[in-house]
């Protein structure tokens, strides 16, 4: 009879000590990447290239490898990689001539730039020439397009390359905003300083 008021009694306690809460979710929540404190710069003049430019001193570059195990039909292709950023810009090369004019070299560029229009909430271009004649388009994408950045950069007559900057995520424009916001300068730095050999 003991133990079973004693039950009875720690019953009625656990139920008065229980109060129906109401569940709230926590906000879903992003990482906080730092950014560099300050926009730095060296040189990349490989031999044998036939461009050279000023890229972020926090940015490693390396061969393009998809490229690795076929003929080498463009040598030139590099990656500029942010690895605290997880984030690269695809650098690719083309020398205008009679089978690649530099008509056909623009209207492939704006195919692959202008595919983001699907996911893209706005797109825009900026005009840009060098002190070096370099010119060509720095085009922006809105929203949660695959990539914010892409550029064109040519001299008319014998070189032309196209850039795209990806991030190794789900395209998310809120949480990658200081990300593109940050490299939108580098972008600028290499479009002004690009010249060809």
């Amino acid at each position: 009879m003991k133990q079973t008021v004693y039950c009875i009694l720690g019953l009625l306690f656990l139920i008065s000590a229980c109060r129906p809460e109401e569940f709230v979710p926590k906000k879903r929540g992003y990482s906080r990447i730092d950014t560099p404190l300050y926009h730095q710069y060296k040189k990349f003049e490989k031999e044998g290239f036939p461009y050279t430019f000023e890229y972020p001193s926090y940015a490693v570059i390396s061969k393009d490898t998809l490229i690795v195990d076929k003929t080498l039909d463009n040598p030139y292709w590099i990656n500029i990689s942010f690895p605290e950023m997880n984030g690269t810009i695809y650098i690719s090369y083309k020398n205008i001539n009679s089978s690649q004019s530099l008509a056909k070299l623009l209207e492939d560029a704006h195919f692959m730039s202008f595919y983001h229009t699907k996911k893209a909430d706005y797109q825009s271009d900026y005009s840009f020439k060098n002190e070096f004649g370099v010119q060509g388009y720095l085009y922006e994408w809105g929203g949660d397009a695959a990539s914010k950045y892409q550029f064109i950069a040519t001299d008319s007559t014998h070189n032309f390359i196209r850039g795209a900057l990806y991030f190794n995520c789900t395209p998310n424009a809120d949480s990658l905003k200081p990300l593109n916001d940050f490299l939108k300068t580098d972008i600028q730095h290499l479009l002004k300083t690009i010249n060809w050999k």
